[in-house]
């Protein structure tokens, strides 16, 4: 009896297992997980438009591409080179450091031959979770869905001479007898000129702008502490990345400080100190921001839009966009950052995108975008 019932549950686990690979689970959204594979000797049929993209971006999770590409189409001419290197990124870029490690997806259109998919991917990268919103477009063949790709575009930088016209600051260390630079120069002036403290979904949050007041570059970070009525300190924390950490002179930097999961109501004071350090610094490369516009991405969140132009002669691998939002007053009601995936190359431009809260959005009457530069040949 007890062998009768241990092979009647194995024979429904597999037939359970089995319903599950051919009929994947819905609802608002399908979920791609970040592990697990079909059964050995089980071939998944891209039977549907969202059953082929869930296929294709297991694929792509598991860095398999001869089976990613088996699920793209062949009318745009996309090769498995190239689809390859639309999601490993190049260039030293964020994306190279990049690993899809989950994703949801929602079909938004479907008729017998064709289908459109939008679907929210989860990165993991070396400076945390990112999330990229992306629209697919699914054709059929036969009884079989596959995944067509947009031609990815090759971009080529020419042969050029850009002039260097830019300020450089150099930091000499002295010798044994000789300290100046490390020991006998003073931290250069930097001062916070605001900072307000608001109650976000996920905790306090306290933001503002800080100025290098000095006639050197400075390296800057912003601590904050929370005190409560009895003058106890609740927690401490600093702006991490969430500023320009390297500020040429007279130069501003946003900063934000999060403090998650402490209510706002329980703090009686914020206690702010600002840290700088003498660093060499230069005012190249120089990226231009453009095109900025408040408006709605396609999930319907408020967001801060624009381009990033390399004018310099130098690739900056990694940009980081931080932006301040004011109010009316002029004051400091949000400050958001993100990172452009995709390297900037000289004289070339990027998108980039910045979330903004709903109930943050409808105040903001004006913004200030700055650009940290991360480039691969710099310390």
């Amino acid at each position: 009896m007890k062998w009768a019932l241990s092979i009647i549950l194995a024979v429904v686990t597999v037939i359970l297992i089995g319903i599950a690979i051919v009929h994947p689970a819905s609802a608002s959204g399908t979920v791609g997980i970040a592990s697990g594979s079909a059964l050995p000797g089980f071939a998944e049929k891209p039977d549907t438009p969202e059953h082929a993209l869930t296929i294709m971006l297991n694929d792509v999770r598991r860095h398999d591409w001869g089976a990613a590409y088996s699920l793209v189409s062949r009318t745009t001419g996309v090769d498995e080179q190239a689809m390859a290197a639309e999601w490993t990124g190049s260039d030293g870029s964020l994306r190279t450091f990049s690993s899809l490690e989950s994703f949801n997806l929602w079909p938004l259109h479907e008729t017998d031959n064709d289908g459109q998919i939008r679907a929210r991917l989860t990165w993991t990268t070396p400076v945390g979770p990112v999330e990229d919103v992306r629209d697919f477009h699914l054709g059929r063949t036969g009884d079989m869905w596959n995944v067509i790709l947009p031609r990815p575009e090759q971009t080529t930088v020419p042969a050029q001479i850009i002039p260097v016209t830019y300020l450089r600051w150099d930091l000499v260390n002295g010798n044994a007898q000789d300290q100046w630079g490390s020991h006998n120069v003073d931290a250069p002036r930097v001062r916070i000129i605001s900072m307000n403290a608001v109650d976000d979904a996920t905790g306090a949050v306290v933001m503002g702008e800080v100025e290098n007041d000095d006639t050197i570059p400075a390296f800057v970070n912003v601590n904050a502490t929370l005190v409560n009525a009895a003058g106890n300190s609740i927690d401490q924390e600093n702006s991490f990345d969430k500023i320009a950490h390297i500020l040429l002179p007279k130069e501003v930097s946003p900063y934000r400080i999060d403090f998650p999961g402490i209510d706002l109501s329980k703090v009686k004071n914020v206690r702010m100190d600002v840290k700088a350090a003498l660093v060499p610094a230069s005012a190249d490369p120089v990226i231009g921001v453009m095109e900025q516009k408040m408006q709605q991405d396609m999930q319907g969140n408020s967001v801060l839009e624009g381009k990033l132009l390399n004018q310099s002669g130098q690739t900056v691998n990694i940009p980081h966009v931080i932006a301040s939002f004011y109010d009316s007053n002029g004051r400091v009601i949000w400050v958001s950052d993100g990172y452009v995936d995709h390297a900037l190359l000289p004289q070339e431009s990027q998108p980039f995108a910045v979330q903004v809260p709903r109930n943050v959005a409808a105040n903001v009457r004006s913004f200030h975008v700055v650009v940290n530069q991360y480039s691969l040949h710099k310390s």
